[in-house]
C-alpha cells in the first residue's frame, strides 16, 4: 500500500478505475503512513478523517456503478490550514485562531468535494502565511521529509512536505510571495502558483489581497496541471475572480518547444546564488537547448527593488486584513482585559505571534498619515515598473527561468533571528506576484548534500498552458522528479 501512495496521482486514478484498489482502501493507507510519520515531520495541525473517507466511500459507489470519475477523483490530498472546509478547525497556524471551526466552504473546498476528492487533513504553515521556512506556526514547526534537520521552506511547508513524504498524493498551497514555489524547491516537487484570479480567493485567509493565490503541489507536472483544473473557475464570490472558461491544462503536456524561447533571468544568475544552484540551472539550460528552445539572456531592471515593494504592499495589507481579528466575532478573547481597549490590545498581544506582529506594525506605519505617499503609494507606482518590465520580457521570450531560490533549505533555527535575510530567500519569487504572473517550480537536481534544487519557470498571465508545457518537457528529460524523500 505504501507503494501505492508513492504512485502520482494519475497512476493512482487509473489503480482506481481498474478496482486494483477501492478509494477507501486508499485513503485509509494515508492516515496510516500520517499516523507512522507525522509525530516526526509536523506537516498537519489537524486530521479530517470523517470528511475524507465519507468522500471515499462515494468514488467506490460509483466505481461499483460503473460511473464515470471525476478528475482526481479518490486521490488523497492535503488542505493548508488557511482554507476553510465546514466543520473543521481552520487555525491558519496561529492561537488567535486556535480553536476556530469553520461555518463554510473556501470554492476550492467546494471544488475539491464536488470532485470527490477526499481532504485527508489541514496541512501547517507559518502564522497567517507570513514566513519562508514553516518555523513561525504557533503550533510545531515542519521538517523537511529530504533531512529532518532543515525547513521545508514555507508558508506552505506543511502541504509541500506532505506530498513530498507521500503522506498525501496532492495538496493546496497559498501563494503570496513565493509560499507555494519555496517549499516546493526544498521539498523536490512541483508547486505551482496560477494568474492572479484564475483561482478564486473565497474563504482562504487574506494575509496580502492583491497577492494572495491557491495553487496547487504535486510530484509531477501532469497531476500539478490537473489539480489546477479541477480547482479554476469564475466565482462570483470572489471580485478578483477572472471570467474565463476553465481550460484542460494537461491537454498540451506533450506540444514540442522546439523554437520556444526560453529567457534566463541575468539579475538572478548572479550574486547570492550558491554554487550547486548555479550548476543545476546551468544544466537546466543545457536540457531546453537539447530540446530544441531558443536560449536568450532578459535583464529585469526593476528586479531588484521587488523585496522593498513587497514588504510595503504586503505588510499594509496585512495589517488591514487581519484587523478583523480583535477578539469581538471570533477566535481567542483575552480573558481578563478590564474595558474594551484593554480586550482588544491584550487579545492581539496574546494571540499573534512575533512575525505576524512585526508585519502588522511595519504595514501600519506605512499606511499612516504622512507615511502613506512616502511608501505605500511609491510601491504600488514601483509594482507597476516591476509589471512592465515583465511584459518587455515576454516580448523577446516565451517563458524565463531562473532558481527557484539562490540555496536549498537550510537548518532549522538558521535564519530566525534575522528576519532580513529570511526575507532575501524570496527574491527570486516575489516579482511573478507582484506581476500577476504564473510561475512553476519544478525539481532541477540535488547539491552536494542531496538536498533537492528547484527550476522556477515564469509565463505571461493566462499562459498556464505554456507554463506547464514547459515544465513537463524538462521534468521527463531528467528523472528527477521520481526520486522520493527516504523518509
Amino acid at each position: 500500500m505504501n507503494e501505492l501512495l508513492k504512485k502520482s496521482a494519475a497512476e493512482q486514478s487509473k489503480a482506481l478505475k481498474n478496482k486494483e484498489i477501492s478509494a477507501v482502501e486508499l485513503t485509509n493507507a494515508a492516515f496510516d503512513r500520517i499516523e507512522k510519520l507525522d509525530e516526526k515531520l509536523g506537516a498537519f495541525n489537524s486530521l479530517t478523517k470523517e470528511t475524507a473517507l465519507n468522500t471515499a466511500k462515494k468514488v467506490d459507489e460509483k466505481i461499483a456503478k460503473g460511473e464515470e470519475l471525476p478528475l482526481l477523483a479518490g486521490v488523497p490530498l492535503a488542505l493548508k490550514d488557511n482554507m476553510n472546509l465546514k466543520g473543521s478547525k481552520t487555525t491558519a497556524s496561529s492561537k488567535i485562531l486556535e480553536n476556530f471551526v469553520s461555518p463554510f466552504n473556501a470554492t476550492v473546498t467546494e471544488k475539491l468535494l464536488g470532485n470527490l476528492v477526499p481532504i485527508v487533513g489541514k496541512a501547517n504553515l507559518d502564522e497567517f502565511a507570513m514566513g519562508s521556512s514553516n518555523e513561525n506556526s504557533a503550533f510545531k514547526k515542519v521538517h523537511n521529509p529530504w533531512d529532518l534537520k532543515k525547513v521545508p521552506g514555507g508558508s506552505s511547508g506543511g502541504s509541500a512536505a506532505s506530498v513530498a513524504a507521500c503522506e498525501a498524493t496532492l495538496a493546496l498551497g497559498s501563494d503570496t510571495g513565493g509560499s507555494i514555489r519555496l517549499p516546493a524547491s526544498f521539498c523536490g516537487i512541483v508547486g505551482m502558483k496560477p494568474t492572479y484570479g484564475r483561482v478564486s480567493r473565497y474563504g482562504l485567509i487574506a494575509f496580502a489581497s492583491s497577492l494572495d493565490q491557491i495553487g496547487p503541489f504535486a510530484r509531477t507536472v501532469e497531476d500539478a496541471a490537473n489539480l489546477l483544473e479541477v480547482i479554476s473557475g469564475h466565482d462570483p464570490k470572489d471580485s478578483t475572480s477572472l471570467n474565463l472558461p476553465v481550460e484542460h491544462y494537461a491537454a498540451n503536456l506533450n506540444n514540442d518547444i522546439k523554437g520556444m524561447k526560453v529567457g534566463v533571468i541575468k539579475e538572478l544568475m548572479t550574486e547570492g546564488l550558491s554554487e550547486d544552484v548555479q550548476k543545476a540551472i546551468e544544466k537546466a539550460i543545457e536540457d531546453y537547448k537539447k530540446l530544441g528552445a531558443e536560449i536568450v539572456e532578459i535583464s529585469l531592471p526593476n528586479l531588484k527593488h521587488s523585496i522593498g515593494i513587497y514588504y510595503i504592499l504586503a505588510t499594509a495589507e496585512c495589517s488591514s486584513n487581519l484587523a478583523r481579528f480583535d477578539g469581538v466575532r471570533y477566535g481567542y478573547r483575552t480573558p481578563d482585559a478590564k474595558n474594551l481597549m484593554e480586550m482588544y490590545t491584550k487579545t492581539r498581544a496574546e494571540g499573534f505571534g512575533p512575525e505576524v506582529k512585526r508585519r502588522i506594525m511595519l504595514g501600519t506605519y506605512a499606511l499612516s498619515s504622512g507615511y502613506y505617499d512616502a511608501y505605500y503609494k511609491k510601491a504600488q507606482q514601483m509594482r507597476a515598473l516591476v509589471t512592465q518590465d515583465f511584459v518587455e520580457a515576454f516580448k523577446k521570450a516565451d517563458i524565463l527561468i531562473s532558481p527557484t531560490c539562490p540555496n536549498t533549505a537550510f537548518e532549522l533555527g538558521a535564519k530566525a533571528s534575522d528576519p532580513l535575510a529570511m526575507y532575501l530567500t524570496d527574491i527570486a519569487t516575489i516579482s511573478a506576484n507582484l506581476a500577476g504572473i504564473p510561475g512553476l517550480s519544478v525539481p532541477a537536481g540535488f547539491d552536494r548534500d542531496g538536498m533537492p534544487i528547484g527550476l522556477q519557470i515564469l509565463a505571461p498571465q493566462l499562459q498556464e498552458s505554456r507554463l506547464f508545457n514547459a515544465a513537463h518537457k524538462f521534468e521527463r528529460a531528467n528523472d528527477y522528479y521520481l526520486k522520493l524523500a527516504n523518509i
